[in-house]
């Protein structure tokens, strides 16, 4: 057997089942996407679940690998009859993609976006429950049937705003050219940077039931609607001096669904353009 196949070979999802929550978010698309292509069944779990026509317009081509399930992954009843629909139609799992979350962007109104002092409670519990306790939840229901599978891979998305504290200067420009001043919130940074050390304790936990649970932390991705300010400030502290494409992640995701990284769990695979090198 050549060398040429044996990598085809490991890095395969064909066949395989994978669930991503937020499937039809920026991120999700091409995660979703890049599994169908190879020969997965992917469900996509979202809170507004497209429609049939939605997905064959979306994926086109891909659509007869793809379903979409109405799930509030802040809620363990949706989550349990997600997973409910997608075992009768297709088996149990081997990849969830806990991707689903909540940020605040530049364009933010001023009340959930000022000092932290000010920052309302309300607001950092919301993002908890969707980036966190979402994310344990799917973890929880989903992990459980796979850990009885005796295979699986969970990829939990990170972000280096979980890994480091935001750079505040880089959004300064709001209030030189609103008057209002913008801060990064606190939320998203303490909801993320939870996900570690969930990705660590389900990976020594289910390590010996071959579930392997890893972390996969990109940095800001080039969005047409973002400011022009915002995205010359970002891409001026990034090492590689541009903000990452959506698709640059497809490759990790392959890599970490696959069984190319079979000895693989409790890591965090980070691909940030160099920003955490710093």
């Amino acid at each position: 057997m050549s060398n040429e196949r044996i990598e085809e070979d490991i890095f395969s999802v064909e066949g395989y089942i994978a669930v991503v929550t937020g499937g039809m978010g920026q991120l999700g698309r091409q995660f979703v996407k890049s599994l169908a292509e190879r020969g997965a069944k992917v469900a996509i779990f979202a809170r507004h679940a497209p429609d049939r026509a939605s997905i064959k317009q979306v994926f086109a081509g891909l659509s007869e690998r793809i379903i979409a399930v109405p799930v509030d992954i802040t809620k363990k009843e949706t989550i349990k009859q997600g997973l409910s629909i997608v075992m009768n139609t297709w088996g149990i799992p081997h990849v969830l993609i806990n991707n689903a979350g909540l940020d605040t962007q530049p364009s933010a109104p001023p009340e959930v976006s000022g000092p932290f002092e000010n920052f309302p409670d309300e607001v950092f519990r919301e993002v908890v429950e969707v980036n966190l306790v979402g994310t344990f939840l799917c973890c929880q229901v989903i992990g459980a049937e796979m850990a009885k599978a005796g295979r699986g891979s969970i990829i939990n998305i990170g972000s280096i705003y979980g890994m480091l504290s935001p750079v505040q200067d880089i959004y300064a420009y709001k209030e030189a050219k609103t008057g209002i001043p913008f801060v990064k919130p606190v939320a998203y940074s303490a909801s993320k940077s939870g996900v570690y050390n969930l990705t660590r304790y389900l990976a020594t936990y289910w390590a010996a039931k071959g579930v392997r649970v890893n972390t996969l932390t990109p940095s800001g991705v080039w969005r047409s609607t973002q400011d022009p300010e915002f995205q010359a400030n970002y891409c001026a502290k990034m090492p590689m001096k541009r903000m990452a494409r959506e698709d640059e992640f497809n490759g990790a995701i392959i890599f970490l669904a696959s069984q190319a990284s079979s000895y693989m769990t409790g890591s965090n695979l980070v691909i940030d353009g160099g920003w955490t090198a710093w």
